[in-house]
């Protein structure tokens, strides 16, 4: 399940601002604190209703969008939280990637794994590498927190209404955020999807 709740993570090198988390609302605020912004690119799949998974496993496994998940992660960095690489077979990390780990977790250990133990730890690590090497790949607590950094989503939008108990943010109702490329619909027996890039108004 390689493809268990993924986007993609970057940054650049120039410019003052970072976004910094406001714990009480979950809503993120420019703050001069840094001089890298942080910039986040998603990438995940969701249902009709942005289901994303239940019982920390994917609602569906769609051959197509896990062997562009493979093909965009080997050899780079992801960055995940706990459940989501507990959810990998073996609980082991992913092969042939730099895997960073965010639990609460002071104790909690993983042969292969880097850990960190908060997403403002996450974020400077992940500086030491370059922006196009490193991907969050979930789950939804974590795109929670990294949402307000994220410039870019790329979606893969499933037609149909799964039972999930975790959930992306619907950013067709978020008026931050557009549609700026969309595939022509795609199947899976049958079951219908698309791939949809969303970017943050500038």
């Amino acid at each position: 399940t390689e493809g268990d709740f993924k986007c993609i993570l970057a940054r650049n090198g120039e410019g003052s601002e970072q976004l910094q988390a406001d714990n009480e609302s979950g809503k993120q605020k420019n703050k001069n604190v840094s001089d890298r912004r942080i910039i986040m690119n998603l990438i995940v799949a969701a249902d009709k209703n942005w289901g994303i998974g239940k019982n920390n496993q994917l609602l569906v496994s769609i051959p197509a969008d896990m062997k562009m998940f493979r093909e965009e992660t080997s050899g780079k960095v992801v960055v995940m939280g706990r459940k989501t690489l507990e959810s990998f077979p073996n609980g082991l990390p992913l092969k042939n990637r730099i895997n960073i780990v965010i639990t609460s977790n002071k104790e909690y250990e993983v042969k292969g794994a880097i850990i960190v133990h908060s997403i403002e730890e996450a974020l400077e690590e992940i500086k030491k590498y370059p922006a196009e090497d490193v991907y969050c790949i979930g789950g939804d607590s974590i795109y929670a927190q990294m949402l307000p950094y994220c410039d870019v989503a790329h979606v893969t939008k499933i037609d149909f209404a799964y039972e999930a108990d975790s959930h992306f943010p619907n950013l067709d109702e978020d008026d931050e955020w557009e549609i700026t490329g969309e595939s022509d619909e795609q199947t899976y027996f049958d079951l219908e999807y698309q791939f949809v890039k969303y970017e943050r108004k500038k």
